[in-house]
């Protein structure tokens, strides 16, 4: 009997080619659409047209399509999260819990129960023996995002597609004669039709305060620190011939600290919480890796240790804009060993 798979079905190229390749790998493949919450329910990640395309797709390649209605854990777990985050003055990646718990929770914990072997996804990471590692397309590499997962996710969770460039896996969906195979690339946060900050005033009140220069100057008022995160330099509203830079958040005091010095931005360490490793065992520190504090950042050499209980990464080089809420997620060659949240 081939072994059962459930593979989430996004409507997208990714998850579309990844499904033909599962049902042509000899798979007893499941397609399933995942609905999650938006406030207009127009996203691409789960609107009407990508449900449509999503079930064109499994007609197409000839496997049952189903959907899974996780609105309300989606905006409790996710949106409700994020928001909070937030308000609390830092800058999250919904991504990363949305893989965690969603992706790789609620959809895996229903797959098994329904007697799936496995899940499929159209991430751009690979696994082997267990561990997980980057992609085979560099650009699009999403390894960073799943630095959360668990040995128990990792041993039932298939990535066709990761050991594929983008290119590639257009012109196999045209091979499999696919309508999405010119499907544009989905939008980063799915839940956020146009901006962050647009989505942030629907349901953060604004809180007026001061900005302030290093030097502790009154140079401008901010309309809520959630508004803002580390390194922007647009939409500050300062009169000057140079540009400012935010630099840091005092929260107690309700203020936005800027500088007109981008060296102001670089620092050289870091400590992170919640931390994860993939392989479910603590490394004997200190360990020499390569950290990412973003996913469009190349990486860089570091050094991780654990001081007083916590977790420090030092770098090599001086990054720019270390930003609290983000995470900072380390590598050893192509593996990925596990990340945190920045403090």
């Amino acid at each position: 009997m081939n072994k059962k798979v459930i593979i989430a079905m996004s409507g997208g190229v990714d998850s579309s080619v990844a499904a033909a390749l599962l049902k042509k790998a000899g798979f007893d493949v499941i397609g399933v659409f995942m609905k999650f919450w938006h406030p207009e329910s127009k996203n691409r990640c789960c609107s009407a047209e990508s449900e449509k395309r999503a079930r064109s797709v499994a007609k197409k390649i000839n496997i049952p399509f189903y959907i899974f209605n996780f609105e309300k854990d989606f905006k409790k777990k996710i949106v409700d999260s994020f928001l909070k985050i937030n308000k609390e003055g830092r800058t999250p990646n919904p991504c990363v819990v949305c893989n965690k718990e969603i992706k790789f929770g609620l959809l895996l914990e229903k797959a098994l129960k329904l007697g799936a072997e496995y899940i499929a996804t159209g991430h751009y990471a690979r696994k082997s023996d267990c561990k997980l590692l980057k992609g085979k397309d560099k650009n699009k590499d999403q390894s960073y995002f799943l630095w959360k997962l668990n040995q128990k996710q990792l041993e039932r969770v298939l990535f066709p597609v990761g050991s594929y460039t983008k290119p590639e896996v257009r012109v196999l969906a045209r091979k499999f004669n696919l309508s999405v195979a010119e499907t544009p690339e989905s939008q980063e946060i799915c839940f956020v039709q146009t901006t962050v900050n647009e989505f942030l005033r629907k349901y953060i009140k604004t809180k007026p305060g001061k900005i302030v220069d290093i030097n502790g100057k009154i140079i401008g008022e901010h309309q809520g620190l959630w508004f803002y995160t580390i390194g922007q330099r647009k939409g500050l509203k300062i009169s000057s011939d140079k540009p400012y830079y935010v630099l840091n958040k005092n929260i107690k005091n309700n203020t936005l600290i800027v500088t007109q010095e981008e060296k102001d931005l670089l620092g050289k360490e870091l400590t992170i919480t919640g931390v994860n490793w993939i392989s479910g065992k603590e490394p004997k520190f200190p360990i020499s890796v390569i950290a990412k504090v973003r996913y469009r950042n190349k990486g860089t050499g570091a050094v991780v240790k654990k001081e007083k209980g916590k977790i420090k990464v030092i770098f090599k080089k001086s990054q720019r804009a270390i930003t609290p809420g983000q995470s900072a997620v380390f590598y050893k060659g192509q593996e990925l060993l596990g990340g945190g949240i920045i403090e």
